[in-house]
């Protein structure tokens, strides 16, 4: 092809050449007769070569006979659509989709009632700890949403520490400290707020506050760094561990009333709920002052209650009951909790349940020390926090009867803590329980198996002394129930005990009963 283009091209030119040849001559002869120009003479015409004549060019063939013809592969058919215009969106949804078809939307006025929930929840502790608002929350979730709304409610006498935890404001606790050291704070600017004596367990608290302009987190740096000797910790504020205010399920079964005493550290109690009117309670806190609470009101009712078909673990016993909340918001601090501690022990109460938890704390735990040298049992809930969470107190010091919770199917509740500190397990989950209007509610989480431990536990200790406590123990033992590994293990413990105090929920007591 290129040969072909160049030949023409060549042929093409030499047409051009002759043309413009014959057009000067033309122009050349005009000039020479109009100007007198010397005759040229012309070679003959024989001489001149004649310019070849171009062979024709051939016609390039078509396209459609050069190149072979392509064949497509035949596509297949597309299938038309159903009509729909004529249905409704929805419906042309379902159709095109073959969704299952959806019930009709009501008007307002006219939704069905939405079924409870499988998740526990509970009532979210607002102006006080233990009292209830309308924000429900999953039970293990029930510390941590205590300790978010007390902070965001209570920020002008409550803080956190940090680690979250919530403490007194611009409160430290020195235990036991030596003069020059508390001298040594004094010179540095901190005031005494408090100080009194525990006679009781052999320990002074002394609450201070920080010198001006400096945090309670700095304070407490400062005050530590006068020395090893110095124990000093916040003043820091522990919650109740479990729910109040479902209905009612099981209650505990009746049993004879005892002469047994045993002791409670929680909220106020409802003194003329019937469950408790046959009961003598011994009240400690709140400058003698009745704060019946909740929490307080369920937990002792399990302990010594007794009302017709409903029974505690300890009927009719003489309660020592100590209000550490009395209905203020900074209630519940580490500093009452040690004075209500150290009352019981003054008093001789062998057994003390407190259904109580939070973080970890020098002074609490050198009462607590004390009071197990001294042959009290200290009986307490490990929590509801979840399996996973970090162990809670005063349940996880050395010497405490932890207590966890299972439930009718004897399966420990999902919500309770592990570990080393779980010593036994109880009856936590849908266990009837006196409320707060003279009824009865449903209760759980391990705030309300420890009482049953508590009250068992009491029938064998009837005053303080480190060897029978050691001996109950052991008694109580024998008894239990295991459930997990073989011997003890952290989630039961050595085991299930106080199944035999409640029964079906057929024999509920009833739910607002006269008061």
């Amino acid at each position: 092809m290129q040969y072909f283009r160049q030949s023409v091209s060549r042929q093409v030119c030499h047409l051009c050449v002759a043309a413009a040849l014959a057009a000067g001559l033309g122009r050349a002869a005009t000039v020479h007769a109009q100007v007198a120009l010397p005759h040229v003479s012309m070679p003959p015409q024989s001489q001149v070569p004649l310019v070849q004549k171009t062979p024709p060019v051939p016609l390039v063939a078509p396209l459609s006979q050069a190149l072979p013809t392509l064949q497509a592969p035949t596509l297949p058919q597309v299938q038309q659509l159903p009509q729909i215009q004529t249905l409704p969106p929805v419906q042309q949804i379902q159709q095109v989709l073959k969704l299952p078809q959806l019930p009709a939307v009501q008007q307002p006025g006219q939704l069905p009632q939405a079924p409870a929930l499988a998740t526990d929840v509970v009532r979210l502790p607002g102006a006080v700890a233990g009292d209830a608002v309308s924000n429900p929350v999953p039970l293990e979730q029930l510390r941590a949403a205590t300790v978010r709304n007390l902070l965001r409610l209570h920020a002008d006498v409550l803080e956190a520490d940090p680690t979250g935890e919530p403490v007194r404001r611009q409160e430290l606790l020195l235990v036991s400290p030596p003069a020059a050291a508390l001298d040594a704070a004094l010179a540095q600017g901190f005031v005494v707020l408090r100080d009194r004596g525990l006679p009781a367990l052999d320990l002074r608290q002394v609450v201070v506050r920080p010198p001006p302009g400096v945090s309670t987190a700095q304070a407490l740096a400062l005050l530590r760094a006068l020395g090893p000797q110095v124990d000093a910790d916040f003043n820091h504020i522990y919650t109740p561990s479990g729910e109040v205010g479902r209905r009612a399920a099981q209650s505990p079964r009746t049993h004879p009333a005892t002469a047994r005493r045993v002791g409670l550290v929680d909220g106020g109690l409802d003194r003329q709920h019937p469950a408790l009117r046959a009961s003598a309670v011994q009240t400690w806190g709140c400058d003698g002052a009745s704060k019946p609470s909740p929490h307080g009101t369920a937990v002792a009712s399990l302990l010594v209650g007794r009302d017709a078909a409903f029974s505690g673990a300890l009927p009719g016993a003489r309660v020592f009951a100590a209000d550490i909340y009395c209905g203020q918001p900074a209630g519940g601090a580490a500093e009452t909790i040690a004075s209500a501690l150290a009352w019981l022990a003054r008093e001789g109460v062998a057994v003390v349940n407190v259904s109580l938890v939070g973080p970890a704390n020098r002074l609490l735990e050198r009462v607590v020390q004390a009071m197990y040298r001294k042959g009290f049992l200290l009986v307490a809930a490990v929590g509801n926090d979840g399996p996973a969470a970090p162990p809670l107190y005063p349940a996880a010091y050395a010497g405490v009867v932890g207590v966890t919770a299972v439930s009718s199917q004897r399966r420990v509740l999902p919500e309770a803590a592990q570990g080393p500190q779980v010593m036994f397990a109880a009856p936590g989950a849908d266990l009837a329980a006196a409320d707060g209007n003279g009824g009865y509610t449903r209760v759980r989480g391990t705030s309300f198996a420890a009482p049953l431990v508590a009250g068992l536990l009491a029938q064998s200790l009837s005053s303080p002394d480190p060897v029978a406590a050691a001996k109950a123990l052991t008694r109580l033992s024998t008894r239990a129930v295991d459930l997990g590994a073989p011997g003890r293990d952290p989630v039961f413990g050595l085991g299930l005990v106080g199944e035999g105090l409640v029964r079906p929920a057929m024999d509920t007591p009833r739910d607002t009963p006269s008061r």
